[in-house]
């Protein structure tokens, strides 16, 4: 079922025949509880329905109840399919409301694009940042390094240089 939540007292209603009309489906699902609200959305190029309504119930055990005995059951020499009905599907606006006109979100369309600008400016300052760290680091290490080799030439033992050490010494001496 997706990830949309399921309205537990609207019925979605499929396979009407092109005779039902919203009196006959109110009146097909009366005998299960008290009914809020019939719809079947019509179709605009020939303003006929679109062979599916939807049945919203008070309760929800009425829902169920109605649900367990017309799915499968015929109307008009069609089989009905029933379920619980998802959520409308919206066009335009983040809301969710079909009144909404589609560019009700414009507004926060251009807030998000500002914050995903401002995010990838950050990152990349961020990135920028640490790769100069980084570099920084290697230079330090690099300098650790040569003046370890430095220090190694320093202390190895040079036999001329001690040679002529020893010679001076025992001149002076």
């Amino acid at each position: 079922m997706m990830n949309q939540a399921v309205q537990k007292n609207t019925l979605y209603v499929g396979g009407l025949a092109e005779d039902v009309n919203e009196s006959i489906l109110h009146a097909a699902f009366i005998p299960f509880g008290d009914i809020k609200d019939v719809k079947t959305p019509l179709d605009q190029a020939t303003q006929k329905h679109r062979s599916f309504g939807f049945v919203t119930f008070l309760e929800k055990e009425d829902a169920v109840a109605a649900m367990d005995n017309m799915d499968g059951a015929e109307l008009y020499g069609r089989v009905l399919t029933v379920n619980y009905a998802l959520p409308e599907k919206i066009k335009g606006g983040e809301q969710g409301w079909a009144a909404q006109p589609i560019w009700a979100d414009a507004d926060t369309w251009f807030e998000r694009q500002q914050q995903e600008e401002e995010m990838q400016r950050i990152q990349a300052e961020n990135k920028a940042a640490m790769e100069e760290a980084e570099e920084l680091h290697r230079k330090k290490m690099a300098q650790e390094r040569d003046g370890e080799r430095e220090d190694e030439t320093e202390t190895r033992v040079d036999p001329m240089a001690m040679a002529e050490a020893e010679v001076l010494k025992v001149e002076t001496d």
